[in-house]
């Protein structure tokens, strides 16, 4: 019987014979099909052969480059809307001179170039910090686009499938070029710091781990910063909205032990409060409907590093017990696990409100607050060390002139446009003021930021400057001129945000954070 079998399985020249077709598996097709294959196979996807094949597609990709890009970056808008970290010339200047060179060295066949310019992209992107989510969502888009422009009749299937393992290759390149400069970007970072730190006195030191500010309170602010970050202990930052607590949180990390550890920020507010536990603490598989796969949960995330959990007081009650007994026990319990898993980040928590009235109030357990009361830290809000402002324009014109490359370069802010930053109380502390700089960015039209180009609060804080021996100039000082009416303001901002767009009302739209449709009734009212 044996001899038989094996007669069967052979032709008379000993070679093995193919099964029938019915008989034959998808293994046995994909080995012969490979047995086949010329050239190299690139990342392990795509055949050479392959690549010759998607040479029609990727020529038509080329010719119709511009209408593919257009298509491309409508779909960008509507997708991420005013949560988009590229503007429409970034996005070119990024994605469309990207595309053309890799497209046609693919077209050439030059694999090697096309890996270079593709890694590029990706330290670009990284470079103007577009988050990586951001990024595979746009490649998506990318694909969708490019389909639009295949003629009919479509492509046969292997050609989308070619087309998908170059997409493929795509996001490997891109993703290994991106967290490739996020760490170089920390590590370079964490050195410089390291390094002015030594330069300057502590006297002297007006920047300090990304934190901006030369007064007694911030000097204070950076010295109590170093000494958290002797330890490993629990700390609380409180301050008000705006005051850069993440920022400090980062700085105490940073100063620690293990600066290039792991370090893991939550804002408490932005995640629904029945949300939070498992976020924190994983989950496992099948513990909740839609838990397909074990979570680990930003504790363990931040292992042998930080875990910032900013407003801390947002969370419900009972997930701050289960927040105490995590930082007490070390140990994390995901939800749907019956044993605890011990954990090793240490938790940097905040709050804008009082500790001690949010405790009165129930908000925050009182338990937990003395836990966290052994290491308070007290951010200054803006108005008490108003003298670091000049300082602090500086910083973010040098910040924006970078990021957001502005068709004239911004050098500095007029004296009265200082003058009324200077007497201004801002409430929402640095982060409005970082906002005010950004959006004179936006709507001003000059090297030097004027009074004008001020958001309308701030321009009437401007001190009145009255000359005896000029009545006329007392009448026209605009602390005393009548307050305009808010349809007023409002039109005058439209009518800024469309005279910067080049009458371009999707970018004004855009800019103004409100649909087209509202902008369009703007203008039809006001007359524009």
């Amino acid at each position: 019987m044996s001899r038989s079998r094996t007669a069967a399985a052979a032709d008379g020249n000993g070679a093995p014979l193919k099964p029938p077709e019915s008989q034959r598996t998808p293994m046995q097709d994909l080995t012969e099909v490979i047995s086949r294959r010329g050239g190299p196979r690139h990342y392990h996807l795509l055949w050479d052969d392959e690549l010759e094949a998607l040479r029609p597609v990727l020529t038509l990709v080329l010719e119709r480059l511009d209408e593919v890009v257009e298509h491309w970056y409508r779909l960008y808008i509507l997708h991420f809307g005013d949560q988009r970290s590229l503007s429409e010339l970034e996005f070119r200047e990024i994605y469309l001179n990207s595309l053309s060179r890799s497209t046609a060295h693919l077209i050439e066949g030059d694999m090697d170039r096309y890996v270079v310019n593709t890694i590029r992209a990706g330290e670009q992107l990284c470079e103007r910090r577009v988050p990586f989510a951001e990024v595979v969502a746009s490649l998506h888009l990318y694909e969708q686009s490019v389909y639009e422009v295949f003629p009919t009749p479509q492509p046969p299937l292997e050609i989308y499938t070619a087309f998908d393992k170059l997409s493929h290759i795509r996001m490997i390149l891109l993703a290994d070029a991106y967290f490739r400069s996020v760490w170089a970007s920390a590590g370079a970072r964490i050195q410089a710091l390291e390094r002015q730190a030594t330069l300057l006195g502590r006297e002297e030191r007006s920047i300090f781990h990304g934190l901006v500010g030369a007064s007694a309170e911030m000097h204070r602010l950076y010295d109590q910063i170093e000494s958290a970050a002797e330890t490993r202990g629990t700390i609380l930052i409180v301050g008000e909205s705006g005051t850069g607590k993440e920022l400090i949180a980062r700085a105490i990390h940073e100063c620690g032990a293990a600066p290039k550890a792991s370090f893991v920020a939550l804002n408490c507010a932005a995640i629904p409060k029945d949300l939070i536990e498992s976020e924190l603490f994983g989950y496992r598989k099948g513990a909740f409907s839609g838990a397909n796969a074990d979570y680990l949960g930003l504790f363990r995330a931040a292992e042998g590093g930080t875990l910032f959990l900013d407003e801390v007081t947002e969370m419900s009650p009972e997930t701050q017990s289960k927040l105490l007994r995590a930082v007490q026990e070390r140990s994390v319990r995901p939800v749907g696990a019956t044993r605890e898993v011990s954990v090793d980040a240490r938790l940097i928590a905040s709050t804008n409100r009082d500790p001690m009235e949010a405790v009165g109030a129930g908000i925050l357990r009182e338990d937990l607050y003395y836990r966290l009361q052994a290491g308070v830290l007290n951010v200054p809000p803006l108005r008490e060390h108003m003298q670091d402002i000049p300082l602090l324009v500086e910083h973010f014109i040098d910040l924006f002139n970078e990021k957001l490359h502005p068709a004239i370069a911004v050098k500095g802010v007029e004296e009265d446009a200082l003058a009324a930053m200077a007497e201004y109380r801002w409430p929402g502390n640095v982060r409005e003021l970082s906002n005010s700089i950004e959006g004179a960015f936006t709507f001003g039209r000059s090297p030097m930021i004027r009074l004008r180009d001020l958001p309308a609060a701030v321009a009437a804080s401007r001190p009145v400057r009255v000359s005896p021996s000029s009545p006329e100039d007392h009448q026209e000082a605009p602390g005393e001129l009548p307050i305009g009416s808010f349809a007023e303001a409002e039109r005058e901002i439209i009518a800024r945000a469309l005279e910067s767009t080049e009458g371009n009302k999707v970018a004004a739209a855009a800019l103004l954070r409100i649909s087209r449709k509202k902008l369009y009734a703007k203008i039809e009212k006001y007359g524009i």
